[in-house]
């Protein structure tokens, strides 16, 4: 049963209070990303407005309508980072990073914020450090807790960071990923690491890149979880806002392109972030012209990935999906393919096993099938961890199987000719 989500939508800037907000573009009643359905079941099927917007005073990209969390980030969230060997190397290596730099200090505190199951925290924890976890989805607190990371089953807030303070006392390091751009009270979080930093502490902070996300039209990364969608130019004034300075930023791979961001309350910018800066004004990123080639790409990227299944289909292909990542929510919502197109979806996570995607309907089906099913064409959705999908499925590529790439540009991946 399709039911409209609870959900509110703004007139003013979620960072600076202006308004109105400029509509970029409309997605229409779009499915719940990682609202997983059971196929059958009577639960209900959620569905809210997607509108994209822009804040002509401070350049925020955002979206209009906030839809509850507790029904965003439900009992069952099906998101575990643990998943991907790439994410795990990357928080590994992040951490490392960290740990060297408190070499020399004792009785190290870190906090993160979206803690998920713990993946980050471990090597802290390993390392001696005190750590805690936050983070408001219970299956992967649960699993964060089962190896022994100690983690609040809360959102981060201002007064959730007092709480912390104390209990624990001021933090080091406080880290957060992929975190911000969730949040609808963004003045709130950034108060919570104020509050929550010592005076010589340092807060590391990745977040998806908007210049990444329209340079790879990775459109897909627009739902509902994601409210922000962030530049350097509409971050700076947010955090000095509240007594904090970004000194840093660096891009990563992460998420289809992310920035890793130092704020301290101290300090002042690297070169590196002033380069950074700089290319965000040359290219106007303040402004709507910066968005319409981006726009129209949507539409043109969407209608040419629809055209290749439908060919793919009227070759008598069997196609499936990969991938049942909250982009492919998205996506496969704009694509709008006939019923029957795509015939399952397929998915590493033994936690989405068995249940369907939002929307589409798709069964979600244990990867390691794909070699043994009658499968002759993939759409991947989650085309940021395509070299490892693709290394991962050689079998199928080398038995004749093909891989239907959409983003950042629709590319067919097949077994290379001897």
């Amino acid at each position: 049963m399709i039911t409209t989500a609870p959900h509110r939508s703004i007139t003013a800037c979620r960072s600076c209070g202006a308004g109105p907000l400029e509509t970029l573009m409309a997605f229409g009643q779009s499915p719940l990303a990682d609202r997983l359905t059971v196929p059958g079941g009577s639960d209900p099927e959620y569905r809210a407005p997607l509108t994209l917007c822009h804040c002509p005073a401070c350049s925020l990209c955002q979206l209009r309508e906030t839809v509850e969390p507790d029904i965003l980030f439900h009992s069952a969230y099906p998101y575990f980072s643990s998943v991907s060997p790439a994410l795990v190397a990357h928080f590994t290596d992040s951490a490392q990073c960290l740990i060297d730099s408190f070499s020399q200090a004792s009785d190290v505190f870190v906090v993160e914020a979206a803690s998920n199951d713990g993946t980050m925290l471990a090597p802290f924890q390993a390392a001696g450090h005190r750590v805690l976890g936050i983070d408001p989805a219970a299956a992967p607190v649960a699993e964060a807790r089962r190896k022994g990371i100690p983690t609040d089953q809360v959102f981060f807030t201002a007064g959730h960071a007092r709480h912390i303070r104390d209990r624990h006392g001021p933090a080091d390091l406080f880290i957060a990923n992929n975190v911000l751009a969730h949040v609808a009270d963004v003045n709130d979080f950034v108060a919570g690491i104020a509050i929550l930093l010592k005076d010589q502490g340092c807060a590391v902070i990745e977040v998806p890149s908007l210049m990444a996300l329209v340079d790879d039209c990775a459109f897909d990364t627009i739902y509902h979880q994601h409210l922000l969608y962030l530049s350097l130019t509409a971050l700076a004034p947010l955090f000095s806002r509240h007594g904090l300075v970004l000194t840093d930023a660096e891009k990563v791979w992460v998420h289809g392109g992310s920035f890793r961001l130092r704020i301290a309350r101290h300090g002042a910018p690297s070169a590196r972030l002033l380069d950074l800066m700089a290319e965000e004004a040359r290219r106007d990123m303040g402004t709507r012209a910066f968005f319409d080639p981006f726009l129209q790409r949507i539409r043109t990227l969407c209608d040419e990935t629809r055209a290749a299944v439908t060919d793919l289909a009227n070759q008598g292909m069997r196609i499936a999906a990969y991938g049942a990542a909250a982009k492919g929510t998205t996506l496969l919502h704009m694509l709008d393919l006939p019923a029957g197109a795509l015939r399952h979806v397929y998915d590493k996570s033994p936690w989405k096993a068995g249940k369907a995607m939002p929307g589409s309907g798709l069964v979600i089906r244990p990867a390691s099938e794909l070699s043994r099913d009658d499968v002759d064409a993939v759409l991947l959705l989650a085309w940021n961890f395509a070299d490892e999908i693709l290394s991962e499925n050689r079998r199928f590529l080398e038995a004749g199987g093909q891989f239907l790439i959409p983003v950042p540009k629709l590319r067919h991946v097949r077994r290379p000719t001897p």
